[in-house]
């Protein structure tokens, strides 16, 4: 069974597939210094109540935008399923062109992202992941990475608000029922939330623009559904586009690995 693992700079999430399904998912606070035995530890009490054991897992593929904790990351998949993991950006390959000036610079979430919304959905995309930072990213008909942008998420900016001035609240993230709040709390609500329907709105008009050809809009993300339902610029929310892409990214390694050997470590002095 494979455990795949995207770890983001807010949430990490930890899934396991069996080869034909996603048989389970968690979401964890991401902590750059949990180690490797926290890690098992947590996981294994996570198998158990889903029915699993740590040991029926045998591979394991792992994307991270938080290079302090991937050393640990890495040791959790060599100590515990005894196997050398691929990792998104060092010895995974991903099959795709990424097609920007310095490639190495790219998110491995963003490359991911490019590849799970391109088994899934046909023709040129854009993909707006929301997360601890909003990416609105372009994706070639044949699955290329061709570049983006990137603004502070919308949580970011909630809390921007509540430290940078002294008299506003920290407020609920929301959809307001009125653009014109009529007090402070529903004033930096509707600023907030409709603030970054219209960025999104605004970015994809300005690539469709500039790209001048049909594009498909996916979003995905933790609030990307509430975005969703209050735009049109959106054509589909998929929350599974970068476990998808995850998925994809191991099975084309997985091949490369039969035919070149196996990963698997043959002993944890290895390590």
């Amino acid at each position: 069974m494979l455990l795949a693992i995207e770890q983001g700079n807010t949430n990490s999430l930890f899934a396991v597939h069996d080869g034909e399904r996603w048989l389970a998912q968690w979401r964890a606070a991401t902590e750059p210094n949990r180690t490797a035995d926290e890690y098992a530890v947590w996981l294994s009490q996570l198998l158990s109540m889903a029915g699993l054991e740590l040991r029926m897992l045998d591979a394991c593929i792992i994307a991270s935008v938080v290079p302090q904790s991937l050393f640990n990351l890495r040791n959790l998949s060599r100590r515990y399923l005894n196997v050398e993991p691929f990792v998104i950006g060092e010895n995974a390959e991903l099959g795709i062109a990424v097609r920007v000036n310095k490639p190495a610079e790219v998110g491995a979430d963003r490359v991911v992202n490019a590849l799970g919304a391109h088994v899934a959905y046909p023709g040129t995309l854009i993909v707006v992941d929301s997360g601890t930072a909003t990416t609105i990213d372009v994706i070639g008909a044949d699955g290329s990475f061709e570049g983006g942008a990137i603004a502070p998420g919308i949580h970011l900016s909630v809390e921007a608000l509540h430290a940078a001035a002294a008299k506003l609240p920290r407020v609920a993230l929301k959809k307001p029922s009125r653009v014109v709040g009529n007090d402070t709390v529903s004033a930096m609500q509707s600023g907030v939330f409709w603030g970054y329907v219209s960025l999104i709105e605004g970015m994809i008009a300005r690539i469709k623009a500039e790209r001048s050809e049909p594009m498909t809009v996916v979003a995905t993300g933790g609030v990307a559904a509430l975005f969703y339902d209050a735009t049109t610029a959106i054509d589909h929310f998929d929350p599974d586009v970068t476990i998808r892409g995850l998925l994809e990214v191991y099975r084309r390694n997985a091949d490369i690995t039969l035919m070149g050997g196996s990963s698997r470590l043959r002993n944890k002095a290895a390590e």
